[in-house]
């Protein structure tokens, strides 16, 4: 009796999951190297922030500050005031990238930013009435109010947008309305109050000018946690941005996602703001040119998000050191000068990236 023996496999034949691999390894090796070369230009930005500053300084003084303190003048500026303004900008940028990020998933606008839930507007309000009604006069005092602001705007913004039923349309209009009514709050207490007007003046223009390591200590603890959650969140947001009823097939919960993606922006934002003041554009820019290159996987999005917003933010930061020598143009004019014209090619661009 003869028996049908089973076909021979082909020799060069792939198993169907060593397939998907081979497919997803040549997509992934870019992603991975381009990271990898994003975080040694980031390291590069960072030893430039330190080593360049309004004040010229040689090499062997910025080295014998880092490693050999012994309280000069030079030693001084580098341990005292550049190094603490070089980490906050690095938490600083990361925050407002990351949030940036979520922002646009959370909204499908690939134009979003994070002060289109009012973020930015609550901490300049928090802040504003800080100075007029309570005396705050710190930094360490703004940081606080500004948080607190911020995060109670996030709730009052999630409210007004349908709570359980919010949609990514009505947050949006929630927050720009709840923004339009802060600003005229702000610009009302500013006229009543001069003495409110000119201790904001600095602070609203956005600059890393003010750091040291009790503002590097108090934000921390926020950006960090607001950063996890950020980053845990790519998988679910890939899920919402094939729609609602795909993303609840895929078993995604669109409740508790939008929930952790606000509580995500708040803390990253707000602590952002309340530290260096309402920075725009890096939030904005960053995801959207990132999203370019990687395609919608938010996982890839904040990845680079996180890595390549730092690196802009450091750079207009020395930029403003370097022009003005030896006054400083604060980062939030500079980081504005540039995303100005950025954002009006995004706009006027005919086929944008997608979300």
């Amino acid at each position: 009796m003869l028996v049908e023996s089973p076909p021979e496999p082909e020799r060069n034949a792939v198993p169907e999951q060593g397939a998907d691999a081979a497919v997803a390894r040549p997509r992934r090796a870019p992603r991975i190297a381009g990271l990898a070369a994003a975080l040694v230009v980031l390291a590069l930005v960072a030893v430039l922030s330190i080593a360049v500053g309004a004040k010229q300084m040689p090499l062997d003084e910025v080295w014998h500050g880092l490693f050999d303190y012994t309280g000069t003048p030079s030693d001084v500026v580098v341990r005292d005031l550049r190094i603490p303004r070089t980490l906050l900008g690095l938490m600083v940028g990361l925050g407002l990238g990351l949030s940036g990020a979520v922002m646009q998933a959370l909204t499908r606008n690939p134009l979003a930013e994070p002060g289109i839930l009012g973020v930015n507007a609550g901490a300049a309000a928090a802040v504003v009435s800080a100075i007029s009604f309570f005396g705050a006069t710190s930094l360490s005092e703004f940081v606080w109010w500004a948080f607190l602001g911020a995060a109670v705007v996030s709730v009052v913004v999630y409210v007004l947008g349908g709570s359980r039923s919010a949609t990514p349309v009505r947050l949006a209009l929630a927050g720009t309305a709840a923004s339009a009514a802060l600003v005229g709050y702000i610009n009302a207490v500013q006229l009543m109050d001069s003495k409110a007007l000119d201790k904001l003046r600095f602070w609203t223009v956005g600059s890393l000018a003010s750091a040291n390591m009790d503002t590097v200590r108090q934000v921390a603890p926020f950006l960090v946690v607001g950063a996890l959650l950020a980053l845990s969140l790519g998988r679910p947001l890939n899920a919402m941005a094939m729609g609602d009823d795909t993303a609840r097939a895929l078993g995604a919960h669109l409740t508790r996602t939008r929930i952790g993606a606000m509580v995500a922006v708040t803390l990253l934002c707000g602590a952002a703001t309340a530290a260096c003041g309402p920075i725009v554009f890096i939030g904005l820019m960053i995801p959207h040119l990132v999203r370019a290159f990687t395609g919608p996987d938010m996982r890839w999005v904040l990845a680079y998000s996180a890595v390549l917003s730092p690196v802009l933010l450091l750079g207009a930061d020395v930029v403003g050191r370097v022009v003005t020598r030896p006054a400083e143009l604060q980062v939030g004019v500079v980081t504005a000068l540039i995303g100005g014209p950025v954002f009006i090619y995004l706009v006027r661009r005919k086929r944008m990236a997608q979300l």
